[in-house]
């Protein structure tokens, strides 16, 4: 029997204990740093696979190894943390946590790369070195677990590094690659714009910052039709508005502006973040107003190694069809895992778990089927590369 007839048949075996480990974590979600039940939880099952970690990554944090110390270190990654939603699914593990879900599908990561453990423990005389696994929290949450994690040396020794992060809408035993750029960063932005308030029938005697923010709605999007590379994509949006005050026949002193900045690419993110503060000064020193500006910095491109890439579709050829493999576009969401991916070559790919609700839904469900997929896919990536490196 070949070495991925033997994942194949061990994530077919194991998939009944998987479905059971993430109904488990889907009915118990913790938010981002708060993972304390979670991290119980996971290193139990390590413990009852006599998997040696570590913890206290990140607070919640757990790094587990299986295979002999070697030169050739591969990681697996899942994020540990949910999403402040009140969950609507009528299933048996809905979440017990008043407000919070795993809408996002996180609860799926755990159970696969818990599935990989299992596997990989079994086969584990075989490993051509150490699998390292990283159960990463605060996914959702500035700055990220990823980036403390990294602080802290969960990648010292590390070669290269794979994640999965589920699908929706596409088919169970699909998973989907894009080399490259994968992922845009994500930046958020706050303005506050300082008018001068009065009676609205006297537009005169005020400086007006609604009508400042309305202009200056409009003139920021040059940012993007004029001032990008057309062929490099980038989003800039505007979320929220509120102002200080006001009613139909007061203009207030001060309006609030909130929004995203996305790119994919670095070099531009830097200067678009450099020209926004010009562009928002200089209109509003136009109409007499000004402008306190706070640009956090949050998660940067997510860039999938081109070469470990093309090598990983060819891996998980060897336990998917051919044809289920999906060659996907860059998408303007962002991840952490992001972070990885400017330390060591990284590969983040997408797995199918058939369902219609997106993620970030209270209706968010999987077909349970996918977990197998999932687990034997980042086993036997781990494997191959340990032994192809």
């Amino acid at each position: 029997m070949t070495s991925a007839s033997k994942i194949i048949k061990l994530s077919e075996t194991i998939l009944p204990s998987l479905v059971q480990i993430r109904e488990h974590l889907h009915a118990h979600p913790e938010l981002s740093f708060q993972e304390w039940e979670t991290s119980k939880f996971i290193k139990k099952q390590l413990q009852e696979l006599n998997i040696p970690y570590t913890e206290n990554w990140a607070k919640t944090g757990i790094i587990a190894t299986i295979g002999k110390s070697s030169k050739r270190v591969v990681g697996l990654r899942a994020d540990m943390d949910a999403l402040p939603i009140e969950e609507e699914n009528e299933v048996a593990y809905r979440s017990k946590n008043i407000g919070v879900m795993h809408a996002c599908g996180h609860d799926v990561h755990m159970t696969c790369l818990l599935g990989a453990a299992q596997i990989l423990k079994a086969m584990e005389n075989e490993l051509e070195g150490e699998v390292r696994l990283i159960f990463q929290p605060g996914e959702e949450l500035l700055p990220g677990g990823a980036s403390q994690l990294i602080a802290q040396g969960a990648l010292d020794g590390v070669n290269a590094i794979f994640g999965l992060h589920v699908q929706p809408k596409m088919e169970v035993g699909k998973i989907g690659f894009c080399p490259g750029p994968a992922m845009a960063s994500c930046d958020e932005i706050y303005i506050k714009i300082k008018g001068k308030g009065g009676h609205a029938a006297m537009p005169d005697q005020t400086i007006d910052p609604i009508y400042v923010s309305a202009q200056l709605i409009c003139q920021i999007q040059a940012l993007i039709s004029r001032e990008k590379q057309a062929f490099n994509p980038s989003v800039l949006g505007i979320g929220k508005i509120n102002s200080v005050g006001g009613a139909t026949n007061i203009i207030p002193d001060e309006v609030m502006l909130e929004g995203t900045l996305r790119c994919l690419d670095e070099v531009w993110r830097a200067k678009a973040k450099n020209r926004l503060r010009e562009i928002i000064n200089h209109s509003c020193a136009a109409f007499g107003a000004t402008a306190e500006i706070n640009i956090v910095d949050g998660y940067p491109c997510l860039n999938n190694n081109v070469s470990l890439t093309h090598q990983a579709i060819q891996t998980c050829s060897e336990i998917i069809d051919k044809e289920d493999i999906i060659h996907l576009t860059p998408r303007m969401t962002s991840e952490d895992f992001a972070y990885y991916s400017h330390k060591i070559p990284a590969c983040f790919y997408r797995l199918g778990i058939g369902r219609e609700a997106g993620v970030h839904t209270p209706h968010f469900d999987i077909d349970p089927a996918c977990l197998a997929i999932g687990s034997r896919s980042l086993a036997h990536l781990a494997k191959d590369f340990l032994k192809n490196t």
